[in-house]
């Protein structure tokens, strides 16, 4: 919804959705300003009373106007949006492997069948198993066969795919050489992190990749003082960044001889709870990758 404040400035405003991103790379060197806003954060106020498409509008304003907008980050670099889409692409890929894989299983199992092993990856081992099967149930299990095999041929497209965009970007290689980070981990923080300047702190960089804490704290106990708050993880957060952080973080603790492993057991050592020990462990290395992102600077093992 486009509206002018007093100094008669252009601000457009829209809610994230499907088509936010190209709308912002489209439509915000036309105005003063682009708002993409969490539509979240406007649910109650949205909700209340008449609603149209002139209605919706006024409340985006009104919001406008008080400062209760959340902005979403949209890059307007076309081929970070590209390597971003990939990246999803490559997960959603993944996910249909590990369910076709799934699928398999389960239907060996309905006839009291375990697939030897090999078979879901080799044809020599598996076309002389399905031979001795029932044609009916080894016709089946054919079909499901090639649908694994067609996905497995799509998550390599997709890797060979994000590993040439990768190559554009220096950010990438150095954060290979950092343990723990390989490849589709790099990839991903870079395509949903954009860049490294969008938080104006770290506790901003935690909260929005799940691994910071909020501190909850509500009414009063027996004595009428306020309650103790309680620190819990952030819940509204990107769940992949979050994903590749703590895959990272547990792939450098389980390789060991390097300083998130040591940051990890030096914590175990003094009493942390192990959840509370790896999330901290987390929290560093990101810290760590930001660092280098920011300064442009090479990973330093010998650095904490």
């Amino acid at each position: 919804m486009p509206t002018r404040s007093s100094d008669e400035a252009k601000i457009f405003i829209i809610e994230e959705g499907t088509m936010a991103g190209w709308l912002y790379r489209n439509l915000h060197s036309l105005v003063d300003e682009m708002i993409v806003c969490d539509p979240r954060r406007n649910k109650l106020v949205s909700e209340d009373g008449d609603k149209d498409n002139r209605i919706d509008g006024r409340k985006l304003a009104e919001l406008s106007r008080a400062g209760m907008l959340r902005k979403v980050h949209h890059s307007d670099n076309e081929d970070r949006e590209y390597l971003k889409q990939w990246v999803s692409l490559y997960n959603d890929r993944v996910r249909q492997a590990v369910r076709e894989t799934n699928k398999l299983r389960a239907r060996c199992r309905a006839w009291g069948l375990r697939s030897p092993r090999g078979a879901l990856r080799n044809k020599k081992v598996r076309d002389p198993w399905l031979k001795t099967l029932h044609p009916s149930l080894g016709g089946q299990l054919r079909v499901l066969f090639s649908c694994l095999d067609a996905v497995r041929t799509q998550v390599e497209r997709c890797r060979q795919e994000l590993g040439r965009r990768a190559k554009a970007h220096d950010i990438v290689a150095r954060w290979q050489k950092h343990p723990g980070i390989g490849l589709i981990r790099a990839a991903t923080l870079l395509a949903y992190l954009d860049t490294p300047f969008r938080f104006s702190c770290r506790n901003k960089v935690w909260r929005y990749c799940g691994i910071g804490l909020q501190r909850y704290a509500t009414g009063t106990d027996k004595q009428g003082k306020p309650k103790a708050g309680r620190l819990h993880l952030a819940w509204a957060a990107n769940k992949r960044l979050k994903a590749a952080l703590m895959g990272a973080t547990m792939s450098a603790i389980h390789q060991g001889n390097n300083k998130i492993a040591e940051y990890y057991q030096t914590a175990l050592r003094k009493g942390v709870v192990e959840g509370h020990a790896r999330h901290s462990a987390v929290r560093k290395l990101t810290d760590r990758l930001m660092a280098m992102w920011k300064n442009g600077s090479e990973y330093d093992p010998d650095k904490a």
